[in-house]
């Protein structure tokens, strides 16, 4: 069947409804991000047939005990209850109480707010949904949309104009920017994303999470504090197998973006594409792409290279 002219995108089930996710995690201490996530998966972004006809946008079966209105439709089993509202805002309400009012998700909520990945694999232990890669699955649209930014209070897409002291943000394209030559790498922009369970200070460069290497850091020992894979941090940070990070260099946690902010960077004595893409948050691969080089050509110094 034709997917209808008039269906909803990822991005706009996002926009039109990230206020009520927000609204919810505040009244109720659920992340905003996982409201948003089960929304787009549980409704097909809203295109659903339960979604259009009942306004149910996270699946929830009727269960003993609801007296609301219903709707049926075949789903694990033919003709199964479903309910149903009169508004998404019901909907959404709904599903806060129905994780807030069950004693099976009852240890979600002593996880932070900011753990989403937590919250997904809890919500698949806790029977949410039968699908085996349920958490891996919400934690993909997380990590996509950037969803978790809303956790923070940071809305994916806009610009921070507040100035870091230490990491200016340029965004001038008459005057590119330059990553200042002095020992490790330093980003481009340094946004607190607060702090990890372990104490650890994480930031925001591009929109992409990262830390400083302290003294005795590892990859090995960052991917186990993390709870992310040893290969993983080798690949977002450029990082041979034999290599660890030097302290006070950036180590991201997650994949570097395709484009940056700003759009040029012009190059200093002695800088190396990977320096760029670790200052920058732009992946390697994508600048040798943008500027039509070949991997392993290095930019002579002058040069004035596109990051986007």
């Amino acid at each position: 069947m034709a997917v209808s002219q008039t269906s909803m995108s990822y991005e706009e089930y996002i926009e039109k409804y990230k206020d009520m996710a927000v609204s919810e995690m505040e009244k109720y201490h659920i992340p905003a991000s996982i409201t948003l996530a089960q929304g787009l998966l549980e409704s097909g972004s809203g295109n659903s047939i339960l979604a259009k006809e009942a306004n149910n946008h996270f699946g929830i079966k009727c269960q003993k005990g609801w007296t609301g209105k219903t709707f049926t439709m075949d789903d694990d089993e033919k003709d199964e209850c479903f309910r149903k509202y009169d508004s998404p805002e019901e909907s959404y309400r709904d599903h806060s109480l129905f994780l807030t009012t069950r004693d099976r998700y009852a240890a979600l909520f002593d996880l932070k707010i900011t753990d989403y990945k937590g919250w997904a694999k809890g919500l698949k232990e806790a029977g949410y949904a039968t699908n085996p890669r349920y958490a891996e699955l919400l934690i993909k649209i997380i990590e996509e949309n950037e969803l978790y930014l809303y956790d923070n209070g940071i809305p994916p897409g806009k610009k921070h104009h507040k100035e870091q002291e230490d990491h200016p943000v340029t965004e001038q394209k008459e005057s590119p920017a330059r990553v200042e030559h002095k020992g490790p790498v330093r980003p481009a922009e340094a946004i607190p994303f607060g702090k990890w369970e372990s104490g650890r200070e994480m930031f925001l460069n591009n929109k992409v999470i990262f830390i400083y290497a302290r003294q005795g850091d590892t990859w090995q020992g960052v991917a186990a504090e993390f709870g992310i894979y040893g290969w993983q941090v080798r690949k977002y940070n450029n990082l041979e197998m034999k290599e660890q990070p030097e302290p006070g260099s950036i180590i991201y946690l997650e994949h570097k973006r395709s484009k940056g902010t700003p759009e040029f960077h012009r190059v200093a004595e002695g800088e190396s594409l990977d320096e760029l893409s670790q200052a920058y948050a732009v992946k390697t691969s994508a600048l040798v792409r943008l500027n039509g080089l070949k991997r392993g050509d290095e930019p002579e110094p002058g040069r004035v290279i596109r990051l986007r």
